[in-house]
């Protein structure tokens, strides 16, 4: 092996190639492995099937010893691909509790935490909300604008001719 990852590898049919580029995969592309599926009303709201599990996410588990189950996630594990969630723990020989790592395709999110509550759309909303607030439509303060930037442009050309 030459290089342990290549930026220029798009894909292959050969499973000995897949798991390489997952294994030597950096940090910043391995948060797309992590990747959970969202409930069927928050898919609606964010119009996207799947976001990247963030620590404090709701998930309910969908396959596994622990299905139904429902759990914040404590951990994201970027380096083995794996969550935390919190109540879901296992009991070793010594008595001992330790949390189980599992994978985020078996994994539902039902409810965000704070960091995307705001629905881009509904933001995009606010801001066209405010322009149209005077009773002025966005399109029309963008066409004046290019009407006043035309006309700047003609006097400029106007006054160079004359000199």
């Amino acid at each position: 092996m030459k290089r342990k990852f290549s930026t220029k590898w798009r894909s292959s049919s050969q499973p000995r190639k897949q798991r390489k580029y997952r294994a030597n995969a950096p940090l910043h592309l391995r948060k797309e492995f992590v990747n959970i599926n969202l409930s069927k009303d928050l898919r609606k709201k964010q119009k996207k099937r799947s976001i990247q599990a963030k620590k404090g996410d709701k998930v309910k588990i969908m396959r596994g010893k622990f299905k139904g189950e429902v759990g914040k996630i404590l951990e994201v594990k970027l380096k083995d691909s794996k969550i935390i969630v919190e109540g879901m723990q296992v009991k070793k020989q010594d008595g001992s509790k330790v949390h189980i790592k599992l994978q985020p395709s078996n994994l539902q999110i039902i409810e965000l935490s704070e960091r995307l509550k705001k629905i881009p759309a509904e933001i995009k909303a606010n801001k066209t909300e405010k322009l149209s607030s005077d009773g002025v439509s966005p399109g029309a303060i963008k066409s004046a604008n290019e009407k006043i930037k035309n006309k700047k442009m003609e006097s400029n050309i106007n006054s160079e001719v004359k000199k």
